[in-house]
């Protein structure tokens, strides 16, 4: 039973390693289809073999259609994270904590990845209970968490090689504002503050002020009070003093409702040490 077992799945195995060596680490159905003659695979016993494959621990399976060779395929090595997340959602953007680990922003690393998708993305459906602002699925023993925002919100990304994997990434500075927007996703609001500091005069002023005013006012203000305290001369950051809101924003948008008042950025300093 054992050698007849071995015999069926030959042809299975047989797409494996030619899959390995197509260099095709992830891949569709449509690709296995397109191998499954070479490798002596029925196109009637793909989806059967597959299935198969991934309950042996050959595959793993990303998400409906998509598949990822395992790491204990000889020859095949680890697959980046981000290189999965990537393949999870193709438009998205590795993002927020990910991101600041990834620019050297950060010493902590995160526990699950970040990817920023716009709102019209489509992401993977095994989701978590909450998919208003993020969903978060499984992969591997992996968490990935996306976060949507507005079409007209993503931007601020560029594309970096991460061994052989050309994968899409917030750029530093929509990094940084991401963290101002959504400090829950980039550790606490204690880390974004350090994530300016740790990037410092690398900062590009022209485009985060210029990013910060594509945003909503909050995140201009917030901006502005960080950049002001980091001592960035006032004319550079003129442009987040004048654009108008109307009342008080807290500084920390995850942080208690307490603590002084600053009238010049219209924020309320709602940060720990000084409530």
């Amino acid at each position: 039973m054992v050698v007849e077992k071995e015999t069926a799945m030959a042809p299975a195995l047989r797409l494996i390693r030619l899959l390995a060596s197509e260099g095709d680490h992830i891949f569709t159905v449509e690709r296995a289809r397109e191998l499954s003659g070479r490798a002596g695979l029925s196109e009637s016993y793909l989806l059967q073999a597959l299935h198969h494959l991934t309950r042996s621990g050959w595959l793993l399976r990303l998400r409906k259609g998509l598949y990822a060779l395992s790491p204990a395929t000889p020859g095949v090595s680890s697959i980046h994270e981000f290189e999965v997340a990537m393949a999870l959602a193709s438009r998205g953007a590795i993002s927020h904590w990910s991101a600041m680990q990834h620019h050297g922003m950060t010493e902590q690393i995160p526990r699950k990845v970040f990817v920023l998708v716009a709102a019209d993305e489509p992401v993977p459906q095994a989701a978590a209970k909450r998919p208003s602002i993020g969903r978060e699925v499984t992969v591997a023993g992996t968490g990935y968490q996306f976060v949507r925002v507005r079409p007209e919100r993503f931007f601020g990304t560029q594309k970096v090689w991460l061994g052989e994997a050309r994968i899409r990434i917030t750029d530093p500075e929509r990094t940084l504002l991401d963290g101002l927007m959504m400090p829950r996703y980039c550790g606490d609001f204690a880390e974004v503050l350090h994530a300016f500091e740790a990037w410092g005069k690398r900062i590009n002023l022209d485009r985060i002020v210029g990013y910060a005013l594509r945003l909503d006012a909050a995140v201009v203000k917030r901006l502005g009070w960080v950049l002001e305290h980091r001592g960035v001369e006032s004319r550079r950051i003129a442009p987040l003093l004048e654009q108008p809101i109307r009342g008080y924003r807290s500084l920390d948008p995850s942080g208690l409702q307490k603590g002084p008042y600053n009238r010049r950025w219209m924020i309320r300093e709602n940060l720990s040490g000084r409530i």
